[in-house]
This record gives structure tokens, sequence and C-alpha cells, in this order.
């Protein structure tokens, strides 16, 4: 009997989790579709500011604000053409997050910590709720949309998201959801989609999807990287199907470089599936200085399309290509 009760909560939870994802709103079903949008997902409610707090760390919190200034000061994209997300539902973040984990960020010093801000765990965390958390919530929405657009229009960009520090169970690294792990679930069950490839380029390496899908055979994780820095998890390592470690001074030739080789690599791996999602975590990229870089500047579009058309260059299958911009 105790054995039959075992088996049967796994199911159950696996049940649960299944209508979560068929009853979320994220992907927009009661929206008419507009052939006029473009597969590019933005919200102003990304930007996050507070009274300067927000300086107190490296990662650039307003940055998406301006990436959506220079794609329309390029010609890019018009801003009546930005496709808005909703913000993520504590059901939809159960999806892949556990009530306690969801329940500990109540408390502001369990923020700081995973933002990296001290002085946030000095903040009412109604306030930390608003200024902080639900602009992620917004980003994780954002995420969760671009597969759907990207099985409509064959790409979709979200300018957010891409909080790869993040686990089911542990957010760190400015990440406090796992939106590129409900992005590939909500995948799984609403779009039928039974491959996915992540290419996580960000400086850092992205331990928290790795160690969501380090035991899912769907999913194929190539992490190119700066060794030398945040996080140094060497058990997410194990769980990287490519890795590609860097240091720091990497000139931009051998950057491209390197990704071309490995790219190249995932499509002679992957070559046996007819329809496999692409997810591209563009945390970063290769700037003017030969450096791996942490923020956004006006190189960003010229570097960001080099590493684009790497990308859908070497894919020779039919390919979705979700990108996330953290």
């Amino acid at each position: 009997m105790a054995s039959a009760s075992g088996s049967g909560a796994p199911a159950a939870a696996e049940a649960l989790r299944r209508r979560r994802i068929l009853s979320s709103r994220l992907y927009l079903d009661d929206v008419p579709s507009s052939s006029s949008k473009a597969p590019v997902v933005y919200s102003p409610a990304y930007d996050i500011s507070f009274n300067g707090m927000e300086k107190q760390h490296p990662f650039d919190s307003s940055k998406w604000g301006r990436v959506r200034n220079s794609l329309e000061d390029a010609g890019l994209l018009q801003s009546d053409r930005i496709v808005e997300p909703l913000e993520a539902s504590e059901d939809d973040l159960l999806v892949v997050h556990s009530e306690s984990y969801l329940n500990s960020l109540e408390s502001s010093e369990k923020v700081a910590r995973i933002v990296e801000v001290p002085a946030v765990a000095l903040l009412p965390n109604l306030l930390v709720q608003q200024k902080l958390l639900y602009p992620f919530r917004k980003q994780v929405g954002g995420s969760v949309l671009s597969a759907k657009l990207a099985l409509e229009k064959g790409w979709a960009i979200n300018i957010g998201g891409g909080f790869h520090h993040c686990s089911a169970q542990e957010g760190g690294g400015f990440c406090a959801y796992a939106d590129i792990s409900l992005c590939i679930n909500f995948a799984f069950i609403r779009l039928n989609i039974s491959r996915v490839t992540i290419i996580d380029l960000d400086a850092h390496q992205g331990n928290g999807h790795e160690k969501d899908f380090g035991s899912d055979g769907r999913v194929y994780t190539l992490d190119m990287y700066n060794s030398g820095i945040y996080p140094f998890d060497h058990v997410a390592k194990k769980y990287i199907d490519q890795k590609v470690e860097l240091d720091s001074g990497t000139k931009t030739e051998d950057y491209l470089e390197n990704l071309d080789k490995a790219l190249k690599i995932e499509v002679i791996i992957t070559a046996e599936d007819v329809m496999r999602t692409l997810v591209y975590d563009a945390s970063c990229y290769i700037s003017n200085c030969s450096c791996i870089s942490f923020s956004y500047s006006n190189q960003l579009l010229p570097h960001l399309g080099i590493v684009v058309l790497l990308i859908l260059k070497s894919f020779q299958m039919q390919t979705l290509a979700v990108f996330v911009m953290a």
C-alpha cells in the first residue's frame, strides 16, 4: 500500500503541473493575434529603478529599455509592433518552483542575497515585490511567451529574461525566477516540442538551467563562459553537454571562432532531430575592448547580429529560435 501511495504522488504532482501549464494565460490565447506585430517581447515594466539602489550591483537593471530604444533608433523596430507580456502568476511559477521557494521570497533578506544588494534587506517586502520582483515576473512572462511566438514566426526575442542562475530550488546572481526552465516546460506541453537546445553565451556559467535539466535527455546545453568568475558551480558543470571555458581578455575573433566550432559540433550531435527549439541566452556579448563584457552599450547591435547569424547559419534542421536577453 505504501508503495502504491508513493508512486501515485509523483503522478499527481505531474498532473497538477500539467494543468497549471494548460490553464496559464501567458501565451495570450485570449488576445487576438495580429500579423502587424513583430515577435519581439518587451514591457516598460522590465526596467528596475528605485532611488538609485539598483546601482549598488554591477548588473545594469535598466538596460532593457535602452536595448528597445537602440532597436528603434536603428530603424529595426517600431514601438507599436512590440508584444507586451503578462506577469507570471504564482500558478505559473509553481510549474517549476516549489511553494517553499516562492514563500522564501517574502523575506527581503532572502531577496537581498539573491540580487546581491544588501540594502534590499532593509526594505519592506511589499516594496521589494513591487519594485524588484514584479519586473522579474513580467520578464518571465516574456520568456514563456517568446516560445509561442517563435512557433508562429520562426523566431522571437524577449528583451529581458535569461535568468540562468536561478534553478527550481534556488535563486542567485540577480536571478530570482527560472524563466528559461519555465519557458522550456511550457513549450514541451503547450507547443508539443520534443527537443530543446540551450545556447548560453552569458559571460557566467548558466548553472540554474543546467541543474534543472541535468537528467533530461530532451535538453542539450551548450555553455560558453568565463571560467574564472562567478558562479564556480562544479556540480552544475557536470550537466553541461558541451562547455567552452574562456579566460578574461579573450579577443573578439577568438571568441567567435570558438563559438563557430562549438555550434558545428552541436549541429552534428543533434542533426537527427527534425524539429528542435533553440533557446539562446544573449545576456552578454563581446565588446570592442576585446574582453568578455557584462553590459550592453552602443556596440550591442552589430555583435549580437554576428552571434545570431552564426547560430542560425549553423543549424541545418528546422529550428525555432527563442532569444532571451538578460
